[in-house]
């Protein structure tokens, strides 16, 4: 949904009761007891499993001698992390239901709506001299105003807005006639200036700073970009030739420098990590705060992922199947270190196509969170899948370089392919919401 015309300022505050010459009204959330009962049940019932981990956790921290330990305590940590966003949400719902509330507060010329806690909280600071159609209005039952009840609603440039709750006409009224009496401002009817209704909420004006600095096309607002480029084109782009580029390491460290199938499993296994670090920047820079809860929580279990891939990988491919070592922490150290230069390459290339596609062509448009979490995946597993019946295959026929190049041919392959779907399909996402918001 594009929102347009003009907007309140709106940032988490600190409320401080004191506000010296400004008029407050406190209006506390009615306390749904019921409702609360249910929630500190589920909270409970988190709770436990959620405790019970951490002991595990910290004792797997304390202790680890190898890597089958070390893979232990990030697996049980990365769940702990994931699995803590349930009662925390919970907990945060409870806190809210016991003592959330709203507060209003109109200074000469100014009006500030805050939703929170005591102290802390949301503020939406408006010009009243821009608020139009102030009006009495019960909301319909299990409606998204419904916790309100009957409550003030006003209109402001495109979008409206509310604010007090659980109030008869007679308290609406007065409320209305006080914050007029404070404010200086009588408020407007009929319909909004123009001037109140140009332009678009931009997403994040940090964001679009960013893309601003590396000349993106906004596509909301330029003409449409040429058809999509061909297959020949889209090999020759900048971001094609540095993800071809970064994989030419591997290749040089296959022929010249000897690596086997266990260096180069590893190495692609690093890459997803670094796609997986990437992906958490993104989910931020779409979700803002919302990215606080969903960070935690793909870092969580793409952790646990993560980890138990690499005891896969390093199972079958380092150490052999009929090895019973636990795995040395000095050689997987060691292990990573030789192969340097090559997650170095991986990473600038993930690096320069986070900035040129995502960031430059404004490609955070138009995501959700729900889609960027779930992106890596598509892209990690079917290229894992591609890699372990090309390493199976190396083991058959032995470790032998050609073989070996086969195998990072047919990744390189897939990646080009990968990389052209994903933006592609952003593209297609970026041209439908232009044309929409065309008149």
């Amino acid at each position: 949904m594009i929102r347009k015309g003009i907007r309140p300022r709106i940032r988490p505050v600190i409320d401080w009761p004191f506000t010296g010459t400004a008029w407050r009204a406190v209006y506390p959330f009615r306390r749904h007891w019921p409702a609360i009962a249910i929630v500190l049940v589920l909270d409970a019932v988190f709770l436990v499993p959620a405790v019970g981990a951490l002991r595990e956790a910290v004792g797997g921290w304390a202790g680890f001698e190898s890597l089958f330990d070390l893979v232990f305590a990030i697996f049980i940590s990365a769940w702990l992390l994931g699995w803590s966003i349930a009662p925390l949400l919970l907990t945060m719902i409870l806190v809210a239901l016991l003592f959330g509330r709203e507060v209003i507060v109109a200074d000469r010329g100014r009006l500030r709506l805050f939703i929170g806690l005591p102290l802390i909280g949301i503020a939406a600071d408006y010009d009243p001299s821009r608020m139009r159609n102030v009006r009495f209005e019960r909301p319909p039952p299990k409606s998204g105003k419904s916790w309100r009840g009957a409550h003030l609603a006003f209109d402001y440039g495109a979008n409206t807005g509310a604010f007090g709750s659980h109030l008869d006409p007679v308290a609406a009224s007065g409320l209305r006639n006080r914050v007029e009496m404070v404010t200086g401002v009588s408020f407007g009817r009929g319909e909004a200036e123009p001037v109140d209704l140009a332009g678009q909420w931009e997403p994040n004006p940090i964001l679009s700073a960013a893309a601003d600095a590396g000349e993106a096309v906004d596509p909301l607002t330029e003409p449409a970009a040429p058809a999509e480029p061909q297959r020949e084109s889209r090999l020759a782009s900048l971001s094609s030739l540095a993800l071809i580029a970064a994989n030419l390491v591997p290749v040089a460290g296959t022929v010249f420098l000897g690596w086997r199938l266990s260096d180069v499993m590893v190495l692609y296994w690093a890459e997803s990590a670094v796609i997986g670090i990437f992906n958490v920047i993104k989910i931020a820079m779409i979700g803002r705060w919302a990215a606080l809860l969903a960070g935690p929580f793909f870092v969580g279990h793409f952790g646990g992922f993560m980890a138990v891939h690499f005891l896969f990988i390093y199972t079958l491919f380092v150490e052999g199947p009929r090895s019973d070592s636990a795995g040395d922490l000095t050689e997987v150290g060691r292990l990573f270190a030789d192969l340097w230069p090559a997650l170095v390459a991986l990473a600038v290339s993930h690096g320069y196509s986070f900035f040129a596609n995502f960031v430059a062509r404004g490609e955070y448009r138009n995501r959700s969170i729900k889609d960027q979490m779930s992106d890596p995946y598509t892209r990690i597993v079917f290229m894992h899948l591609v890699l372990i019946f090309g390493g199976f295959v190396v083991l058959l026929l032995g470790e032998s370089t050609p073989v070996l190049l086969v195998v990072i041919a047919l990744k390189v392959a897939f990646d080009l392919r990968a990389h052209w779907r994903e933006h592609g399909k952003q593209k297609k996402v970026t041209d439908a919401a232009r044309d929409e918001s065309d008149p």
